[in-house]
């Protein structure tokens, strides 16, 4: 029963409580803990399906052919470049917003769609750096946080019920703005040394997740 109870679908998380009580022979009444386990359990069956959303979206390669696909890219210039008109599809002006080359499809080859809808979720940040390939870079850091289990303190305490998909991207722009921070703080002689800041700052989320308490928030 209770190895069963964390991949419940909620429609049925009500009954599966009530058998779990049962069970451990823990009296119906007893709605503190009722209300307590039914948390707990959207909690965890929740994590399990944000992850499979947020891997199932980073599995979506960028697909020039697709209009949707295209569409998004675009309104991501245009956010970040409103008075500056795009030359043509392929262009060395999408280097200008932090893409590696001509034709940003290339730069989203690990993190797939994943990587664009992120992006334009912070499209307003005011970077120091490339905004594109370093936004790339924290979506990997975000995904491979909730693929080992590092944010579940995070979202248990944050989320009461089911983490969505928007609890991932506020995860992520929360990294976004804490890397800007520290990349300031840190004064990094150029870019190029980027992959070693990447990895301190890697380090030192890794190290705020431990705490059970964690809430890992932007504040104004």
């Amino acid at each position: 029963v209770l190895r069963n109870a964390v991949h419940v679908e909620e429609a049925e998380m009500e009954k599966c409580v009530r058998d779990v009580m049962k069970e451990k022979k823990i009296k119906q009444e007893d709605t503190g803990f009722k209300t307590n386990l039914h948390i707990s359990l959207l909690q965890i069956s929740g994590y399990k399906k944000l992850y499979l959303n947020v891997e199932n979206l980073r599995k979506v390669p960028y697909d020039s052919d697709n209009e949707e696909h295209e569409e998004q890219l675009i309104e991501l210039w245009n956010l970040l470049m409103p008075h500056e008109n795009l030359k043509a599809r392929i262009t060395k002006q999408w280097c200008d917003i932090g893409f590696q080359g001509d034709d940003p499809k290339t730069d989203f080859r690990g993190m797939g769609l994943l990587g664009l809808v992120n992006l334009n979720v912070t499209y307003d940040w005011s970077c120091r750096y490339s905004y594109a390939i370093v936004g790339i870079n924290l979506t990997e850091m975000a995904y491979s946080l909730l693929k080992n289990g590092a944010l579940k303190s995070h979202l248990y305490n944050m989320v009461s019920g089911l983490p969505q998909m928007e609890h991932f991207h506020q995860f992520y722009c929360y990294l976004v703005y804490e890397f800007d921070k520290f990349w300031f703080e840190e004064e990094p002689e150029s870019i190029m040394h980027f992959n070693q800041y990447r990895e301190k700052f890697h380090e030192k989320i890794k190290g705020l997740l431990l705490d059970c308490d964690v809430i890992l928030t932007l504040q104004n």
